[in-house]
């Protein structure tokens, strides 16, 4: 058998003939490919909104819209499947005109197994081939950007600012809730820059005390403090001509602050007891999940090192304001983890999809492909409902309850949102305030800011509320 027959992928087989399509399903999953089988052009259409495939192989006489007008429309979608067209003898010419819009290959009935599923892999292999061409050579196809699933209006106008921001040198801030991608984002940028080349260098400032961050941010001459027993180089220098990665800026210290707006205004720093200064050529990149605004007026964060990070601002929106995103992302994660385990993907039924859809997920991306991953690791009979993925939600709720004990009501504010959920969290964790920030994905003096805000008394598990 042809070694094409090693390349697999997923196909989906558009024939109005029943017995005909479930046999050409038949011959593609024994020959190691995940397939589904449609039995019109309309219903491909549809089912290529919400998935993925790398090759549809698709019937030319077809009632309704016909195989040559269905290649026309994913023409017109550029949708980046390869189209191999089944056709008899006498429609031939057909299949030719079919390929000048954008078909791959055809076959002609009848066929043998063989030829079919070297076809099929020659496509899948070609397909592949042409992604990793426009990897090279496009900014907008970096992996990075690859991996930002979703064509919502949201997501279409976040990629085409980091395409005009990327290949600038200006510093870029980007805000969104936890989950939400910021850090892909940031890849993204870095990707589709003039600084390609040069390494990404990123520190997640929440899990450093400020003794240790400005150490990590600047580097430290031997001798500085106890224990720096030898020099040590700082992340600034390591990203010299490429870019640094401040994740949570708002994380860094009010002392340090003023030591970074200086790198940003100069590109000069000294390292922790030396008294050398260094020159360096770093783009900085920076992350924030909090209101900024909120933490200037607080007095947690300096107002002109947020202009100096604000210079291109832009905000990765959350998922519940972009759930016509979930079923592709939901299908995405199906594929990535079953590819990571080693196994066939989870297979969701319509309520469970429905559920996801409807779910107002505080967690965002992250929360969602968590849960794929789980389906995939715990499911056995390859079809999951609704009732067994609710209790893997953070309260087995959609937002759009309204039976009594919904614990997110219609009309929650978001604040009010929040602070239900840290509040949960914090007595999750038996008022543990680290295990409840790394749980929520924030810094710890970031949570204790919000529960200050709240009421609660410092260094006590019990509430008080604010009169």
């Amino acid at each position: 058998m042809s070694s094409f027959t090693t390349t697999t992928g997923r196909v989906l087989v558009v024939d109005d003939h029943r017995a005909a399509r479930q046999s050409m399903g038949d011959i593609l999953r024994r020959a190691g490919h995940e397939a589904e089988c449609v039995g019109s052009a309309v219903e491909a259409l549809s089912r290529l909104d919400t998935a993925d495939f790398d090759v549809v192989l698709t019937d030319l006489q077809m009632p309704g819209m016909s195989g040559l007008g269905f290649i026309r429309a994913l023409e017109e979608r550029r949708y980046g499947a390869q189209v191999v067209m089944v056709t008899a003898y006498a429609t031939v010419a057909s299949a030719v005109e079919a390929m000048r819009h954008g078909a791959f290959d055809y076959i002609e009935k009848p066929f043998e197994v063989e030829p079919l599923e070297q076809l099929v892999a020659r496509a899948i292999q070609h397909g592949r081939e042409l992604d990793v061409d426009r990897h090279l050579h496009g900014p907008e196809n970096t992996p990075a950007m690859v991996e930002m699933v979703g064509q919502s209006a949201a997501m279409q106008t976040l990629r085409e600012r980091i395409r005009r921001a990327a290949p600038t040198p200006e510093t870029v801030l980007i805000t969104g809730e936890s989950g939400t991608g910021k850090e892909l984002v940031a890849r993204a940028v870095h990707a589709a820059s003039q600084r390609a080349a040069a390494p990404l260098v990123s520190l997640n400032c929440p899990v450093l005390s400020a003794h240790l961050m400005e150490s990590e941010l600047f580097g430290h001459q031997r001798g500085a403090f106890t224990g720096a027993d030898r020099d040590r180089t700082g992340r600034f220098e390591l990203a010299d001509g490429g870019t640094i990665l401040l994740d949570e800026v708002t994380e860094v210290d009010l002392s340090l602050q003023a030591k970074l707006l200086r790198v940003l205004q100069e590109k000069t720093f000294e390292r922790v007891g030396a008294s050398r200064t260094i020159h360096v050529d770093v783009r900085v990149l920076a992350t924030s999940n909090c209101d900024l605004r909120a933490e200037i007026e607080a007095g947690r964060f300096r107002e002109d090192l947020y202009y100096r990070l604000a210079v291109v601002p832009l905000h990765v929106p959350p998922l519940r304001e972009r759930r016509e995103d979930i079923r592709p992302l939901v299908d995405h994660f199906r594929h990535k983890a079953a590819s990571r385990l080693g196994r066939e993907p989870c297979r969701l039924e319509a309520d469970a999809i429905d559920l996801l859809v409807n779910y107002h997920w505080p967690g965002n991306v992250r929360e969602l492909e968590n849960i794929i991953t789980r389906a995939n690791v715990m499911n056995v009979d390859g079809n999951l409902h609704a009732d067994e993925l609710r209790p893997w939600l953070i309260d087995g709720m959609d937002e759009s309850s309204d039976e009594p004990g919904s614990a997110v009501p219609v009309g929650l504010s978001l604040q009010e949102m929040e602070r239900k959920l840290i509040e949960a969290t914090l007595k999750n964790f038996g008022g543990h305030r680290a295990k409840t920030a790394k749980a929520l994905g924030i810094g710890l003096r970031t949570l204790s800011g919000k529960l200050k805000s709240y009421g609660y008394a410092p260094r006590t598990r019990e509430f008080a509320r604010a009169g």
